[in-house]
């Protein structure tokens, strides 16, 4: 039986990203230069199709242009020229992220450019009126995206270089991805509970206590308005999605998976599995290494059950996202 009749399949249609253009290499920049990415424009573009924005070229500033920046209070920042604060295009940066919050095309995560005062999703400089910067602020378009659409999984590029980060990132799209699928083909109660069961495992990963809060959730299917439930349950779902998987959170998963093998492999199969899960659990394999075994066990003795999860195969192995956590 191959590896494809025991893994749930992957989305058929491209994942659409918004992106900053300046990370594919665009020459955007207020210096004209740009700010490339190789992961972003060389890896994740094979598995992507990317929606690029630089919203301060889409106002119509020039380039090269003069430098902008963050001025005022940090929760309601102005973003006025580097040089000259009368130049003030906040109201135009504000704006055209609350246009593009209804006109992008359906995009499952967002990558924005780090420290921008229109894109910077978290720590840009913020100026007071002494003139000192503090990390407080947000980009003023990247503040309206995100506020327009909680539920999406947004991150800055230098944050993809870590190996957990990137992972947990790429993981909350695809996740998002088919959260948007489910309800562009119509919700209904019971399809609901069947994307829960299937991400139970997933789930289990980033935290028992929010996946339990979840099973809650779902237990309301006959009782609670189903759109009550699906706006509640999916705002519940990306935010445990979005803690960080832990080694012993992963550890607790894997043991749960090969319970379902205990029947089926010798006592020497089963010595070698606890094996890996400890030497993963220790730090001295990464998570792929107990991931391909398993992956081997179930396809040599398939679970209905296991075949439908997503935790085993919920992205494309060219990504190599569990070499390196």
């Amino acid at each position: 039986m191959n590896q494809a009749s025991v893994a749930p399949p992957l989305p058929e249609q491209p994942i659409r990203l918004g992106v900053s253009s300046c990370l594919l290499g665009e020459q955007v920049r207020f210096d004209s230069g740009h700010k490339r990415s190789p992961f972003i424009a060389d890896v994740l573009a094979t598995y992507f199709e990317f929606v690029p924005v630089c919203p301060e070229v889409a106002i119509g500033l020039s380039i090269p242009r003069p430098p902008i920046r963050l001025e005022g209070d940090p929760e309601h920042p102005r973003a006025v020229g580097a040089r000259d604060a009368s130049f003030d295009v906040s109201e135009r940066l504000r704006d055209f992220g609350r246009r593009m919050s209804r006109e992008l095309p359906s995009i499952s995560g967002y990558i924005f450019k780090s420290k921008s005062p229109s894109c910077g999703m978290e720590r840009v400089k913020v100026y007071g009126e002494k003139g000192m910067p503090a990390k407080l602020g947000r980009g003023l378009y990247a503040a309206e995206i995100m506020a327009a659409n909680p539920l999406l999984p947004c991150e800055e590029e230098g944050r993809l270089n870590d190996p957990v980060l990137r992972e947990n990132f790429l993981g909350r799209v695809y996740a998002y991805r088919r959260w948007q699928e489910l309800l562009a083909k119509g919700l209904s109660a019971e399809a609901l509970v069947r994307f829960h069961s299937r991400h139970k495992y997933l789930l289990m990963a980033h935290g028992k206590e929010r996946l339990r809060a979840l099973g809650r959730l779902i237990a309301r299917a006959g009782s609670l308005p189903l759109e009550e439930l699906a706006g509640q349950y999916g705002a519940l779902f990306m935010d445990t999605l979005a803690y960080r998987a832990t080694r012993r959170r992963h550890t607790d998963v894997l043991f749960h998976l090969f319970g379902y093998l205990k029947r089926e492999l010798d006592a020497e199969g089963k010595a070698e599995m606890v094996e890996l899960i400890h030497d993963y659990r220790e730090g001295r394999v990464p998570l792929i290494v107990p991931i391909t075994l398993l992956r081997h066990h179930f396809r040599r003795h398939p679970s209905a059950y296991v075949a439908e999860q997503f935790y085993l195969h919920w992205a494309p192995a060219g990504l190599s996202l569990w070499n390196s956590i």
